[in-house]
């Protein structure tokens, strides 16, 4: 028996179905993430996400990464957007 397990996202709370059992139906596996996004994500939270939120914090990292891209380029000229 395939087993399912009803999770609340630990970043927005909402009610998601994970498929532990049978993992390429989950809806986790609708976001694809490299190693470094994965990573990323893992250092925050140690529980499953919500498709959105995952797509949210693999956006999250890549706007991070252009930051610290500028900031580096630019320097003491770097002023961040709040």
């Amino acid at each position: 028996m395939v087993k399912h397990e009803t999770k609340y996202c630990p970043k927005c709370n909402k009610e998601f179905e994970c498929k532990v059992g049978s993992i390429s139906l989950c809806q986790c596996t609708t976001v694809n993430l490299t190693t470094e996004e994965r990573q990323f994500i893992q250092s925050k939270y140690d529980d499953c996400l919500c498709a959105n939120c995952m797509k949210d914090l693999k956006t999250t990292f890549h706007n991070q990464q252009f930051n610290n891209k500028l900031k580096r380029i630019l320097g003491v000229h770097y002023k961040q957007e709040k």
